[in-house]
């Protein structure tokens, strides 16, 4: 009932909602596995979890299997506090390939899915948004925290008011990326720490190459850039630009900022 007893006032911590992203092989997985009791949902292509001991569901087949083991944690009692899926890259062509199913022309793409231009790919984010929308349920009804991970591709930057680059791009299709990332509450990336340096060639030229200075230990990047999706709201939005790749690091880093 919305009348002025029902307002309130004060901050409120509640789960967060994290897009994961990071290069390959660099421990996205096992950040997720430090969480609060994650359950993993894995998705056919992940071998990530393979190795590690925790709770998780069989492996994703099709798109039938993650909407039940989201309606299993919804409907049965359980102490799990974070889901976590992974991942999205793998998950999409899943997504894809059950809308194509769907079609009673069967067709071989997503580019051809419900008569093509597109159309295809705006049924894809309706799933995506089934599956945002049973995330939020799980965090009102179950107070779950969500962690969805995703891998990256490298696209070339080239500006015109500036030197060109490269840049990490979530590398599902950007319609579906940008939804996920406006849903979440905080999009990290994960990578080693780098710097350029320019390397003397003679002849009084020079080539730059990226030099790994991380020494094995990987970090949390929590801030946007033009160089990796990040960012977050809220209490997100005051973390520290660089944090150690663990979940207690994390934790950490957000009982900082919400105490600020």
């Amino acid at each position: 009932m919305f009348d002025l007893s029902s307002i309130t006032t004060g901050k409120t911590m509640r789960p967060p909602r994290m897009v994961l992203l990071g290069i390959e092989k660099v421990g996205k997985s096992s950040f997720a596995a430090g969480a609060d009791n994650p359950i993993f949902i894995p998705t056919k292509g992940e071998e990530g979890i393979d190795d590690m001991d925790v709770a998780k569901f069989p492996v994703v087949q099709n798109y039938n299997d993650l909407m039940s083991a989201l309606t299993t944690l919804y409907k049965e009692k359980h102490d799990f506090q974070t889901v976590v899926i992974d991942s999205a890259s793998t998950l999409e062509p899943i997504i894809h390939r059950a809308i194509c199913e769907e079609d009673p022309k069967k067709p071989s793409s997503i580019e051809l899915a419900m008569g093509g231009y597109g159309k295809g790919y705006v049924e894809a984010l309706g799933r995506w948004r089934t599956i945002t929308n049973a995330l939020d349920a799980l965090r009102t009804e179950k107070n779950m925290a969500s962690i969805l991970i995703g891998h990256v591709t490298v696209k070339p930057f080239n500006d015109p008011l500036g030197e060109s680059f490269d840049m990490y791009e979530f590398d599902i299709h950007k319609k579906a990326a940008a939804a996920l990332n406006r849903w979440a509450d905080v999009i990290g990336f994960c990578n080693t720490k780098k710097v350029v340096k320019t390397e003397d060639t003679g002849f009084g030229g020079g080539t730059k190459r990226a030099i790994d200075v991380s020494q094995g230990q990987r970090f949390l990047y929590t801030q946007k850039s033009p160089s990796y999706p990040s960012g977050g709201r809220g209490v997100y939005g005051r973390l520290p630009y660089e944090i150690n790749l663990t979940w207690d690091s994390f934790k950490q880093a957000v009982t900082e900022a919400n105490n600020q």
